[in-house]
């Protein structure tokens, strides 16, 4: 039974990624830092020893991070990854056998480029030049894909969620000051909705 479902996932997999890994890259990424998010949200929900003074602080921070986590991760690398592609399809950028094709035709020189060109159609259907060009494209797109990956999760999202996070516990520390200002009374030296 347990082959089964790991063959049937194995060949979901394969038919939808196989031709574009960029787009596992984006799924899996997205799908990490979204469990990785509901992970930490849960083990603050979770844990008894934090204070329910200290959960109305750190609950929505983390939300916050979960929300740019994602967000910039899905964002970055998806436009990288079609721009990259787009590139590829208008022979922006193209391995040289396809290169070759495209100086050997003049009509093709004014055409590389324009978002209306596309590589792919003019290269013969299955031949082995076709099938380096889709090979290219496909790596390129991969490649740019985890450089986008790489800059989101270790230089985007950190400065926004720093930036993010800074003013929650600004909103927070205020709050904690003058609870009356943002709707809030105090009971016992409680905070009190």
């Amino acid at each position: 039974m347990p082959n089964s479902v790991l063959q049937k996932s194995f060949k979901w997999i394969c038919k939808h990624f196989e031709e574009d890994t960029s787009k596992m890259l984006i799924a899996t990424g997205t799908l990490g830092w979204g469990l990785s998010s509901l992970a930490q949200i849960c083990g603050i929900l979770g844990n008894n020893k934090i204070s329910a003074e200290k959960k109305s602080f750190l609950l929505p921070q983390e939300i916050m991070d979960a929300v740019v986590n994602i967000g910039a991760f899905f964002t970055i690398t998806m436009l990288t990854k079609k721009f990259i592609s787009r590139m590829a399809t208008t022979g922006k950028i193209a391995p040289q056998s396809v290169r070759d094709i495209l100086n050997k035709h003049s009509v093709y020189k004014d055409k590389v480029g324009k978002l209306d060109f596309n590589v792919g159609d003019i290269l013969p259907k299955n031949s082995d030049v076709s099938k380096s060009y889709e090979s290219y494209k496909n790596f390129v797109t991969t490649m740019g894909t985890v450089g986008a990956s790489v800059l989101s999760c270790n230089i985007v999202t950190p400065l926004i969620r720093n930036a993010t996070a800074s003013r929650v516990q600004k909103n927070y520390i205020d709050m904690q000051k003058n609870p009356s200002a943002y709707g809030y009374q105090i009971y016992n030296g409680n905070i009190k909705v």
